[in-house]
């Protein structure tokens, strides 16, 4: 066989469906997509704007150390440029990651249920993770540091997790940190960080940080970019050096680079997208406890809840009624169904699909 052994172990990230797919396939008129966790209230019109002009430019190549936008976001952030590294958002950090630092035969060391792409990218890396299962929803730092061996050289981390919404606290993180294995860097994955307003979530930007920490962000969810594909990490410079060297030139397009730097400027638009996201996530906190459904309370813009079925069929069913929402039973959770935040209208229409499913 011509395919390298890991590939056969590997099992391909399933997406949420696309509007049109769901319209072609039944025949509907109206979709409401509730299933990948992206903004439910679309980018700045000052992005909008910006990719209007900057379409005429795409017959050229990007600027493939993204100048201005390193320099707009490092000093919104407060770190140096030579710590921020960009990627075809922050999946492709995950994969840089291990493409420069992990050798054969060292080992990764991720949580499940969380976001897949640590395992999948672990294991085409040559990489069998070491799994630790979440306690209460949460990921369990402390067990997470008992499985660090001599071998370990990743360790993944999210921040707030996806698929639970659950969060760890700025202590906790503290203490996982202290005096771990000077060989062993440890991913930070914030894509959800925008909607974290709990007191104790933890500012890991702030000095001292430690030198083999990665903290990945995105312009995907709250700043509403996913379709430009936008990431980005903060690391010491030595680390984002050799992370750059392994990128891709040109891997983020001239229209993201762009879109990204108008979304960095209107910070009033994230802000406005934040509130409505956090009053809504009330409302269906409140619809689900009218009608005794459990859910865990999120940290960020989607809402993990208990339909106590199947929930590849409640999952089906929703989608009959116009409403796309994403399963968690090759999560592991074969009854929990997870919802993205909508606007009012969306979320109205949902909550009518469930009831009418349930």
């Amino acid at each position: 066989m011509l395919v390298r052994k890991e590939i056969l172990t590997v099992k391909p990230y399933i997406p949420g469906k696309p509007i049109d797919e769901v319209k072609r396939e039944l025949g509907l008129r109206r979709v409401d997509k509730l299933a990948s966790n992206e903004s439910a209230y679309g980018p700045s019109p000052e992005v909008v704007k910006v990719l209007k002009e900057a379409a005429g430019e795409v017959y050229r190549y990007p600027d493939g150390q993204c100048y201005y936008l390193r320099r707009l976001l490092a000093k919104r952030l407060g770190v140096r440029p030579d710590e921020l590294v960009f990627g075809n958002g922050s999946d492709e950090l995950i994969i840089l990651t291990l493409r420069a630092f992990l050798a054969r035969g060292e080992e990764v060391v991720v949580a499940r249920p969380s976001f897949q792409i640590y395992e999948i990218a672990a294991k085409i890396a040559g990489s069998r993770p070491k799994v630790v299962p979440l306690k209460n929803f949460t990921y369990d730092l402390q067990a997470m540091r008992r499985r660090i061996t001599r071998k370990t050289k990743v360790i993944f981390i999210a921040n707030p997790n996806n698929p639970t919404g659950t969060y760890v606290a700025e202590h906790d993180v503290r203490a996982f940190l202290k005096d771990l294995p000077k060989e062993c860097l440890v991913f930070f994955d914030e894509a959800y960080f925008e909607y974290a307003d709990q007191p104790d979530f933890p500012d890991l930007l702030s000095s001292p940080r430690r030198p083999r920490l990665i903290v990945a962000r995105t312009f995907s969810k709250a700043y509403g970019l996913a379709g430009l594909r936008v990431g980005y990490c903060i690391a010491d410079p030595r680390v984002a050096l050799y992370l750059n060297r392994v990128r891709e030139p040109f891997n983020v397009n001239i229209l993201a680079q762009k879109a990204a730097c108008a979304a960095l400027r209107d910070q009033r638009h994230v802000q406005k997208v934040v509130g409505l996201t956090r009053q809504e996530k009330q409302f269906l906190y409140r619809a689900f406890d009218r009608r005794g459904v459990s859910y865990i309370p999120s940290a960020a813009n989607f809402i993990l809840f208990d339909c106590r079925r199947d929930s590849r069929r409640v999952m089906c069913d929703l989608l009959k009624q116009g409403v796309i929402v994403r399963d968690m039973a090759s999560w592991g959770m074969k009854t929990y169904v997870r919802v993205t935040v909508g606007t009012r209208a969306e979320n109205k229409r949902f909550l009518k699909a469930l009831d009418a499913v349930l």
